[in-house]
């Protein structure tokens, strides 16, 4: 089905996700930090990141931000997966640049239900459009 990159620092967190993931028939890569995360990017060329917003050595809006620096980047499909539920938790991570925003613990439903919205979308981004996301990682990994 579709790449996907996690990028979680709670291991228990991270391999649940993983094999919900993988149930669903779906590539996984993961991070345990924001620094492993825009690597992981590079090197996996994922079609979706679950990007968890509260990690070490990059939190999630610095991952973002940097992958948001670069004009051809702005199609990666980056998910904010987070702790962080109070009022304008959501409205923040959006505006940092996440197209989306999942909560946890995870709703495995909800988490279903996105994945599907979102990676419709992704199936639906030209080929060419596709070439130049993997060219703007490209240029990141160097």
């Amino acid at each position: 089905m579709s790449k996907i990159l996690v990028a979680e620092d709670n291991l228990p967190n991270r391999e649940l996700i993983r094999e919900i993931l993988e149930s669903l028939g779906h590539e996984v890569t993961e991070a345990e930090n924001g620094q492993q995360a825009l690597d992981r990017v590079k090197q996996a060329k994922p079609d979706l990141v679950l990007l968890d917003i509260q990690m070490p050595v990059l939190d999630g809006y610095a991952v973002v931000h940097e992958l948001r620096q670069t004009p051809s980047c702005k199609e990666l499909t980056i998910l904010a997966l987070t702790a962080y539920a109070m009022q304008g938790d959501r409205e923040k991570a959006l505006q940092s640049g996440f197209d989306g925003y999942l909560t946890k613990p995870v709703d495995i439903k909800r988490l279903k239900e996105e994945l599907e919205k979102f990676l419709s979308r992704v199936a639906q981004v030209p080929q060419t459009r596709k070439v130049e996301i993997q060219n703007c990682l490209a240029k990141k990994a160097t």
